[in-house]
């Protein structure tokens, strides 16, 4: 009997790995919605569904399998050939997707019943009209199987499979027919026999949810040995399963084996690679070995239990060479909370070793320094490889995007596709988390405002189907991703007007078009003609900017009218950890990101008189830069000499006038809490080995204000 931690752990277990495969489920749809006929996506998407039913039969929690049930039957069919995936049973199948989710979300509420029992049954109804009517039809195409192939040789190309089902085989939502089904799809099935010998023969033992059944089936394919075992395996560790190769094959095995380059390896190695034994048969050999009292060698094993030939395990024993064991590769499942834990730790050893190396050059100990130097550079290492433990391929989010433009498109009534590049780039998981609501803002508005109708389209010359492009890259130790369409573009004028009208600029005001086309960021501001469910309100952009802006991260625009628009946002790596440039102005310690730094020059004497900013000749064009002191208010007198910090992003540039510099640091960027969220141009703050805190600048915002003095001063 489970205590009621172990039930909660396994229940947890249950919801991580359901939401796991419910996002499997989602990209599985995604390829099919492509790829209608691509047997391994129908595959994956039926054993996702498969393992869900299974894990929740096992856990007893009905709501889910009586959902899952005629679903999983439906993709049975699907995936037998009885049943074509056509778009409206795509559709189905997203929408039930979705709906076990919703069932999934509430068993972790620990709801015991249907939140909404009436969707549920309309989308079970739905399924009804796409599962088969029974199994008859396997009857008859097993009868017209066997008819067919009476006249072959049986025993030389035929493989022989003796199946035992578990017990608990019905209970476990399983239906022995289908796997009659799906060897039907791998060859021909040239007789089959019904094993009921297990059968009580007192009627009162008998338990009607109880499995008793075997069969002894004989299957001409061309299949190897690991695809008929396929077949069983939802059921390979409660089942008894033996599967005796043709006559034929072994002829084949013993060639393969001869052909063998003299490279070193174990026997069970061997006899997988050549197809004679599937890993399965080698772990059961390895496990029937390690229990023998007697010591059986693994080639006994091998032939006791009936998975190779004595000669086939004999002539793999003579290409068999010593090998050191290697160690196969796993993945291990870790709570994210757990991961952020160690990134926080990971972050004050940073800032010990920092202390640390701060006091052993203020000693100026040689053997105190080296030694800080080695933990430095360890610590280094860990900070590198722990960050590489959150960071995640872009695909996670960019594959969801297939519904999205797929929906869209339907609602809008318009051809469009979606194409992804640079889905493996990596990225933090936690700024993953927090990028698909603006990237879902984007991708709308692209959809909606950007690209014109089918008729509009073919009117400018254009394909019928626009075309949405999202894609992703590395550049300068930040992460750069792209929306981008071949749309119609953003009408300046129309977004001039817009904000003229809303009094958002004067009409004095002489903007360039980037300017202009940056404004359909300001709140409230919306060209669209009328409000849908998709836009017109004029809070998406705004939001968009604000999102990103609050992961350090800026967005800006490619605008192409005509031809289109491409929104790029930029963003660091991580949020964690960062390498930063320390400079100082009066008492008050700044942080730069290292990412944003280009140079540093000396500041030319007399620079600034008692202005907060102006324009430097640096190689022959013109730099903004700002008094951090005046920006900021921090008392103190004006150094002898001042210090100008190049930042840069994208095509921008700036100047920030500085005290002094104290060079790169690893910092850890911690938040400054609600009550200085009203700060401008600060990201957050950190601790340096002194104890003193430094300010993280907000470089993004501090090249926006720089933008806003440029035009004041103008």
């Amino acid at each position: 009997m489970l205590t009621n931690d172990q039930w909660q752990q396994l229940l947890a277990g249950f919801l991580d790995e359901s939401r796991e495969l419910m996002q499997r489920c989602e990209d599985s749809l995604n390829e099919l919605s492509e790829a209608p006929d691509s047997q391994e996506a129908i595959n994956e998407l039926f054993r996702a569904i498969h393992t869900v039913k299974g894990s929740a039969g096992l856990l007893g929690l009905d709501l889910l399998v009586h959902f899952v049930h005629d679903f999983e039957n439906v993709l049975m069919a699907v995936r037998d050939g009885n049943q074509r995936l056509n778009e409206p049973l795509i559709d189905l199948c997203y929408r039930c997707c979705d709906q076990l989710s919703v069932l999934v979300d509430a068993v972790s509420e620990g709801q015991t019943s249907d939140p909404n029992p009436e969707k549920s049954a309309r989308l079970l109804d739905a399924l009804k009209q796409y599962l088969p009517e029974d199994d008859e039809a396997l009857g008859r195409s097993l009868v017209a199987n066997t008819t067919e192939t009476l006249a072959r040789d049986r025993d030389q190309d035929t493989w022989h499979i003796s199946v035992r089902f578990g017990e608990d085989l019905f209970r476990d939502g399983f239906d022995p027919a289908s796997f009659v089904r799906f060897l039907a799809q791998l060859g021909q099935i040239t007789d089959i026999s019904l094993i009921d010998s297990l059968i009580p023969s007192d009627l009162n033992q008998f338990d009607p949810e109880s499995c008793y059944l075997g069969l002894e089936i004989r299957l001409y394919t061309d299949a190897g040995k690991k695809e008929i075992e396929d077949a069983f395996e939802f059921i390979h560790e409660s089942t008894f399963l033996r599967i005796l190769p043709p006559d034929s094959k072994t002829e084949d095995y013993l060639q393969l084996l001869a052909e063998l380059p003299d490279t070193r390896g174990r026997l069970g190695e061997i006899l997988v690679s050549v197809g004679a034994i599937t890993e399965s048969e080698l772990q059961k050999a390895l496990d029937l070995q390690s229990s023998s009292v007697s010591g059986k060698k693994l080639g006994e094993c091998l032939v006791a239990q009936e998975s190779a030939s004595p000669q086939i395990v004999s002539e793999a024993l003579k290409r068999q060479e010593k090998k050191k064991p290697t160690e196969p590769g796993a993945f291990l499942r870790v709570s994210a909370r757990k991961l952020d834990d160690l990134i926080n730790q990971v972050g004050e050893l940073v800032i010990a070793a920092a202390g640390a190396q701060m006091i052993a050059n203020r000693r100026k100990d040689p053997e105190l320094t080296e030694v800080c130097e080695e933990i430095h550079q360890h610590i280094e290492h860990i900070r590198e490889t722990s960050l590489q433990l959150r960071m995640v391929e872009m695909g996670e989010i960019f594959n969801r995007f297939h519904r999205v433009v797929r929906e869209t498109a339907d609602t809008l009534q318009k051809k469009i596709r979606l194409e992804l590049e640079g889905a493996d780039t990596e990225l933090d998981k936690s700024l993953v988390d927090r990028l698909y609501d603006p990237l879902v803002h984007m991708v709308r508005n692209a959809m909606d405002h950007g690209l014109e109708t089918p008729d509009e389209r073919i009117a400018a010359g254009k394909p019928a189907e626009g075309r949405v492009r999202l894609s992703a890259y590395h550049e300068s130790g930040m992460i750069v991703i792209e929306i981008d369409d071949d749309g119609r573009g953003i009408n300046l004028e129309k977004v001039r007007e817009k904000a003229l009208a809303q009094g958002v600029i004067t009409a004095e005001e002489d903007l360039d078009d980037k300017a202009i086309a940056n404004l359909i960021f300001l709140p409230g501001l919306s060209t669209a003609k009328a409000v849908s469910n998709l836009s017109g309100r004029g809070v998406g952009m705004d939001s968009v900017r604000q999102d990103i802006e609050a992961l350090r991260g800026s967005v800006d625009i490619d605008n192409r009218p005509g031809r289109g628009c491409c929104m790029r946002i930029r963003l660091p790596l991580t949020l964690a950890i960062i390498d930063g440039f320390l400079v100082s102005v009066s008492d008050q310690f700044f942080v730069i990101p290292t990412d944003w730094v280009t140079e540093c020059i000396e500041a030319p004497k007399g620079l600034l008189q008692g202005q907060k900013s102006g324009y430097l000749e640096l190689r022959g064009s013109a730099l903004p830069f700002v008094s951090m002191k005046q920006h900021f208010s921090l008392p103190g007198n004006a150094p002898a000499r001042n210090s100008l910090v190049v930042i840069a992003h994208g095509q921008e540039r700036a100047g920030l006038l500085v005290d002094e510099l104290h060079g790169e640091i690893q910092t850890v960027i911690k938040p400054l809490g609600p009550l200085f969220d009203h700060l401008p141009d600060i990201a957050g703050g950190t601790i340096l080995g002194t104890g003193q805190v430094a300010l993280t600048l907000d470089v993004p915002g501090l090249l926006t204000s720089v933008r806003a003095m440029e035009a004041t001063t103008h």
